[in-house]
């Protein structure tokens, strides 16, 4: 027999997903056992949908091999990882600055060096994170940007604070904001672009459609000129859905590619220039947050800006 007690991070959440994170092994199997009463909440018969709180118990009657540990290769040593640009930060978040180049999850290249590690060794070496006393949470990113990108990426603390967030997210009560440097001038200063996207998943290429596909997704880019000299502009541009590669493709689709964008672009270009990855930094997050009773309500108006890049500043 297995007992857990649910701790802070382990709470709000439903019976079965806490048992497949903290008893991997156990799989679909742990349908079984609830069914056969061999899984207890709190001494009496459990459910699988049964919310979790601070303080139960759930007792697990079943093989002690589905607690042994499986073979999986260890995180790597949080020591020795670059350094962790925190831009915000309070009890329940982290916005940390990702340069280009940094991956924020293991990618199947087997990276060991990701934006997540180091936010993990950083709370780690603080004394907010102990990996070893978990039972089902690690601090997780609420947003992803690509490697070439860099900018804001939103980090939870807490299993409280990522359930919120990923709310916040869902209900569009969060605005994201970049700046990019595009190889030609928008011919009107200021609009919106509206398409269809679709994505090819083996060549990891967006193409636009122009009509609606099985496969395609409409896809919404506001932006606006910040600075034109030559055939370079600084743009602004706001995110009014989330598709992959959005932004590149968008303004490429306008005949304005980013800046270093070997994918959508010409590699003459960038070489002329040296520059080796794209111009485009996650420059903005501003909060609206409807619900008052929101746990992380107290961020309602809140706009947290990442220093603006090097490249950012051609044309001061």
């Amino acid at each position: 027999m297995r007992e857990f007690v649910i701790g802070e991070n382990d709470a709000g959440q439903r019976l079965d997903r806490f048992i497949k994170k903290a008893v991997p092994r156990l799989g679909s199997g742990l349908y079984k056992y609830i069914r056969q009463k061999d899984i207890k909440l709190n001494g009496k018969r459990a459910e699988i949908s049964q919310i979790l709180a601070v303080g139960d118990h759930v007792k697990m009657y079943i093989p002690d091999s589905y607690f042994e540990e499986e073979k999986k290769p260890p995180e790597p040593e949080y020591k020795g990882l670059g350094e962790v640009k925190a831009v915000y930060e309070d009890e329940n978040i982290i916005a940390a600055y990702k340069p280009a180049g940094l991956v924020v999850h293991e990618d199947d290249g087997g990276e060991t060096d990701t934006l997540i590690f180091r936010i993990k060794g950083y709370l780690a070496e603080k004394g907010e994170y102990d990996p070893g006393s978990e039972q089902s949470f690690a601090p997780a990113l609420c947003n992803r940007i690509d490697r070439g990108t860099e900018g804001l990426v939103l980090c939870a603390k807490n299993a409280a604070a990522l359930r919120e967030m990923n709310r916040i997210i869902r209900a569009r009560e969060i605005e994201k904001t970049y700046l990019c440097l595009t190889v030609g001038v928008p011919r009107e200063r200021e609009g919106t672009i509206r398409t269809y996207l679709e994505k090819d998943e083996r060549e990891n290429t967006v193409y636009v459609r122009a009509e609606k596909t099985p496969n395609s997704r409409t896809a919404v880019t506001k932006y606006r000129v910040v600075k034109a000299s030559g055939e370079l502009a600084l743009v602004e541009v706001s995110l009014l859905t989330g598709r992959t590669h959005q932004i590149r493709v968008h303004m490429a689709y306008i005949g304005c590619p980013l800046l270093g964008d070997g994918k959508y672009d010409r590699n003459a270009v960038n070489r002329r220039y040296g520059v080796k990855s794209q111009c485009l930094c996650a420059y903005r997050i501003g909060f609206h947050i409807k619900d008052k009773g929101s746990p992380l309500g107290y961020l309602n108006g809140v706009r947290i800006e990442a220093p603006r890049p090097g490249w950012g500043r051609w044309g001061e």
